[in-house]
């Protein structure tokens, strides 16, 4: 027997209702690994001290979050390191996007368990 799936952790929820855009979400597909990348050549930069692998870091870093900050611009949303000053602060801030997307209704709470027929009287009319 196959156990049914299980629903995605909330961290994933929460992150796929930020980023309700496929432009955006491509943007942070191609954004998150550069900047990843960029962090792990800086021990290589110290190791070796080479000027142009330091530049290829610099470079993936800063393009990599560039590409995320674009995303959210594109959305009118801030991003999370901006959203956690502005709440340190106490100014106003935009978390997640105005309109819908696959994930803009989901809560874990009402959700209803795979084996439930609940699940079924639930789904909009017209979809099979």
């Amino acid at each position: 027997m196959i156990p049914p799936p299980e629903p995605p952790h909330p961290l994933v929820v929460h992150w796929l209702q930020r980023h309700l855009s496929v432009v955006s979400f491509v943007l942070h597909l191609i954004g998150i690994p550069l900047t990843i990348l960029g962090v792990l050549l800086f021990p290589v930069y110290a190791y070796l001290v080479s000027f142009p692998i330091f530049v290829l870091g610099l470079g993936l870093f800063l393009g990599g979050f560039g590409l995320q900050f674009a995303g959210h611009y594109l959305e009118k949303t801030d991003p999370g390191e901006v959203i956690y000053f502005k709440r340190l602060f106490g100014m106003p801030y935009v978390e997640f996007p105005l309109g819908g997307g696959p994930f803009a209704g989901y809560d874990r709470a009402t959700e209803a368990s795979a084996g439930d027929d609940a699940a079924q009287s639930q789904a909009p009319a017209g979809t099979a």
